[in-house]
């Protein structure tokens, strides 16, 4: 397929057009200890006594998921009273929850705007179960500061970036609807792994570009990362970006997770429509940043995206040019099909050519099995998310439902 002149003219990146304006009742979600002891100091706890305080609110916000502070029984009263008139402990509110056939949760959920009374901010979150993990898909900002041409998040405006606190509050809204804490109940509908814990890892791969809101995402990740805390392993966490060069190696260094690079081409012509940041930081000096990520070994490789696009990207010579770029990088390859939204011009690769581009670059032993696309019913899956619930024709539901309904068989 072609590509238009207006799409190669596509701005490289947008401007945000609102920003956070905190609440008079600001949540302590997302507060660092230094932070907790401050919001303490600000109601007349003597400076002695903050670190223990601060322990018990770290332990009954992350370990109990405590919701108000009339749960906090090893608080005095008087502590949780002055508490309760400062601040909150809330998280995101649900306004959507979809459930797909094949046991993905879609949560679009809604924040305060820059101005009361105005429509709220809004972003979508999801929960992917299998039989022995499950993986929680989290955004960074309302909109995506860049314009993928075969993305669906890229297709709608920047409204602004996430804060810590919202970015954390994703992760306990998935457990509170899971009933993932100690005396959490469990829902009963569709699939959940076995096990103790039901959100076992973490993506930054939801709405946004994380490393364009840095500061908050890693904040957010140290709280996630945490032992006293959500207790989620830096293994079991990554992040993934479409090639910020400049922000890839602090990333390494200040946040510690595993990364993940969204690829999808292997010549700077095509890259530079797919993903216009490209024109910016072209694959030779992604690939580099990608070679000095602190931490990357055989036993932390970094992960390449590449969607599979029919006719655009998918042919052999591609693959076998994607084994030659990735050579002396400690890598693995995630295929993805390309999933679906109303009103794209792509289309996925033919199953068969699929699986002849995996063979390429997995005899290479860069690659993972291909995997089934997960939530394409409810538009879920990987390059499908948006701030609002979309607005679905009756038929596009039903085709929606019958291609998830193939993937299952």
């Amino acid at each position: 397929m072609t590509v238009n002149a207006a799409t190669q003219l596509a701005p490289i990146e947008k401007i945000a057009e609102e920003r956070y304006v905190a609440p008079a009742k600001p949540s302590l979600v997302g507060l660092s200890r230094a932070q907790l002891a401050d919001a303490l100091g600000e109601i007349g706890v003597p400076e002695k006594a903050r670190k223990m305080r601060v322990q018990q609110l770290w332990n009954w916000l992350y370990l109990r998921g405590a919701k108000t502070f009339a749960e906090m029984t090893s608080v005095s009263k008087d502590l949780r009273a002055a508490l309760d008139q400062r601040f909150t402990l809330a998280r995101p509110e649900v306004v959507a929850e979809q459930v797909s056939v094949d046991g993905t949760r879609k949560w679009l959920l809604r924040l305060p705007s820059e101005n009361p009374g105005e429509r709220p901010h809004e972003v979508e979150c999801v929960y992917i179960p299998d039989t022995v993990r499950a993986t929680l898909c989290v955004s960074s900002q309302v909109g995506c500061t860049l314009n993928c041409s075969f993305c669906h998040t890229g297709t709608q405006r920047l409204v602004r970036n996430l804060t810590a606190g919202e970015i954390v509050g994703q992760v306990m809204v998935a457990r509170d609807r899971l009933g993932d804490w100690p005396e959490g109940v469990r829902p009963t509908d569709g699939v959940l792994p076995q096990g103790d814990r039901l959100v076992t890892n973490i993506v930054m791969m939801g709405m946004g570009e994380p490393l364009y809101n840095f500061d908050n995402v890693r904040d957010a990740l140290h709280i996630v990362t945490d032992g006293e805390g959500l207790g989620i392993s830096k293994r079991r966490v990554t992040l993934s970006t479409s090639g910020v060069v400049p922000m890839i190696e602090r990333a390494g260094a200040e946040i510690g997770v595993l990364l993940a690079v969204s690829l999808h081409a292997v010549r700077d012509e095509l890259r530079d429509v797919l993903v216009p940041l490209n024109r910016k930081y072209d694959i030779a000096q992604v690939l580099e940043a990608c070679r000095n990520y602190p931490g990357a070994s055989n036993a932390r490789r970094i992960t390449f995206e590449y969607v599979m696009l029919k006719g655009v990207n998918d042919s052999i010579d591609d693959a076998k040019a994607l084994v030659r770029l990735l050579k002396g990088i400690p890598a693995k390859i995630n295929l993805i099909p390309f999933n679906p939204w109303p009103g794209t011009k792509y289309e996925c690769s033919d199953w068969d050519q699929i699986e002849k581009f995996s063979e390429v670059v997995f005899n290479a032993g860069y690659a993972s099995p291909v995997r089934t696309p997960r939530g394409r019913d409810i538009l879920a899956a990987c390059g499908q998310l948006k701030s609002a619930t979309e607005k679905l024709t009756a038929r596009e539901r039903m085709a929606l439902r019958a291609m998830a309904m193939q993937d299952e068989d």
